[in-house]
């Protein structure tokens, strides 16, 4: 059996809730949200399918994500669970991330309306004024973590923030500096980790919402539980190799590698983006926090070059100028010699993706330039 799937406009959220709703019951049509008209769509789904993500990696091919509601009804359910109840929210991520649709589906499962900021143009002011809007003393949103980062360089927001039960932060790691300059002020944040496949963050501060479950298998984080998706649309081969049953438990594959200490994960980063420099394994994304951490550089990336003698190492991109020695110093500090970058090359802008990521494929080429 199937059902239909429609392209939602998700540059007006309001297209995407009033869709949802009916996708989440049954009674409607599948939803793909959208911010364009997406090529190649098929006219169907399978019947248990309520939303399928788009989503364009850093690093690989765009994935089509299908999701049950009954995937996004569990991950609704666990994640009340831990912050004690449901509450209203507010949808300040564009709707055809994973955190934006987690939002609008949490809302319809609670039975409450949330407030919806405009996908563009976000700034401190635009949020305080959606904050406004809340009707409910439990309030929850998610952010990325550069929109947290500009939110505290506003009192008037940090007040804002100050009045949300729990403040959610995730899509991409966070740095060191804004998640403790966040506490600091007293904000209940939490850091989400999780992706399309596991409908959102399914791992909070580190440990498993109540019904998820995590481990590694070579290094490499694997997640489980109902809130997982049923594959890739029209994509069975990726479907096989990211989704596999050990022991009668599903579990889905990530392409990150991490650590699991006293039940408390740690995502090292990306399995491509660990490499051996002089015989010894550097992770590109603690080099990256490491950077970014420093003074000015809260938007640096960290990418891979060739070395002639030491076969690969960090090269750090950056917008502000810093000096190399004292760079390498502090890395080396942190992390280990091999870790220290070998260069830094100063541009004008770092370029995105339209998730908001940095476009890590253009940035490797400008280092081989």
């Amino acid at each position: 059996m199937t059902r239909e799937l429609w392209s939602v406009d998700a540059r007006d959220p309001r297209k995407v809730w009033t869709a949802l709703k009916p996708a989440l019951d049954g009674t409607g049509a599948a939803i793909l949200p959208h911010p364009a008209s997406p090529s190649g769509l098929p006219e169907t789904v399978p019947e248990n399918i309520a939303v399928v993500v788009e989503t364009s990696g850093s690093t690989g091919r765009p994935k089509r994500v299908m999701l049950s509601a009954a995937a996004l009804k569990a991950s609704a359910a666990a994640s009340d669970e831990l912050l004690g109840g449901a509450g209203q929210w507010l949808l300040a991520v564009p709707a055809h991330y994973i955190a934006g649709i987690n939002v609008l589906a949490r809302s319809y499962f609670a039975g409450t309306e949330p407030v919806m900021m405009k996908p563009t143009g976000f700034s401190a002011d635009t949020f305080v004024s959606a904050v406004a809007e809340l009707t409910s003393e439990r309030r929850f949103t998610s952010l990325v973590p550069v929109q947290l980062a500009r939110l505290l360089e506003s009192e008037e927001a940090v007040a804002a923030l100050a009045t949300f039960t729990r403040i959610l932060v995730g899509g991409q790691s966070t740095p060191i500096a804004v998640l403790a300059a966040a506490r600091a002020r007293g904000l209940a944040v939490s850091t989400t980790y999780g992706s399309s496949e596991t409908s959102g963050g399914c791992v909070w501060d580190g440990k498993p919402l109540p019904t998820a479950n995590m481990r590694l298998v070579d290094d490499r984080i694997e997640l489980a539980g109902p809130m997982l998706a049923e594959g890739y649309l029209e994509d069975p081969r990726r479907s096989a190799f990211s989704f596999r049953v050990h022991e009668g438990v599903r579990w889905y594959r990530t392409d990150d590698v991490g650590e699991i200490v006293d039940g408390v994960l740690r995502v090292r980063g990306r399995a491509d983006d660990m490499i051996i420099s002089g015989g010894v394994k550097v992770s590109l994304a603690e080099v990256e926090n490491a950077v970014r951490a420093l003074p000015g550089q809260g938007a640096a990336v960290v990418v891979a070059a060739p070395h002639p003698e030491w076969g690969e190492t960090p090269v750090v991109i950056t917008t502000s100028a810093i000096d190399l020695d004292a760079l390498r110093q502090s890395v080396a500090a942190q992390l280990s010699a091999a870790a220290a970058p070998a260069r830094v090359l100063l541009i004008d802008e770092i370029p995105l993706l339209s998730s908001g990521k940095p476009d890590r494929l253009a940035l490797a080429s400008v280092v081989l330039k």
